[in-house]
């Protein structure tokens, strides 16, 4: 298995298709604490953290990240301390290894500041 945070996310259009939910199921074991969303089109990540200033520092850092890739998450705060990251291609409505790359390196980033 190949490091995944070592990888870089490619444009979309070169991809090809995105991921059956069998696929995506079976790739979740390369980036733990993420969970296939509902609707099997997404990959997505919750966090609880101490309070508004800590989850709005991890919503920096997570840019940072999306920015670096150009593959950005839908970041969704709520009740002020509750993060949840979902991941999807957009362009192609579904998960792709893009989603995964940058899944890996949310994953290395160290928050320290949780409940």
């Amino acid at each position: 298995m190949e490091d995944l945070t070592k990888k870089k996310c490619i444009p979309c259009e070169g991809i090809g298709k995105a991921y059956t939910s069998l696929e995506a199921q079976e790739r979740l074991g390369e980036i733990p604490f993420w969970a296939l969303g509902e609707d099997d089109q997404s990959i997505e990540r919750k966090y609880v953290l101490k309070n508004f200033v800590a989850a709005v520092n991890l919503i920096n850092k997570i840019k940072d990240i999306a920015e670096d890739e150009m593959h950005h998450p839908d970041l969704h705060l709520t009740g002020f301390r509750n993060l949840k990251v979902v991941l999807y291609t957009h362009a192609l409505g579904g998960v792709t290894e893009n989603d995964f790359i940058v899944a890996a390196k949310i994953n290395q980033l160290r928050v320290n500041d949780y409940v």
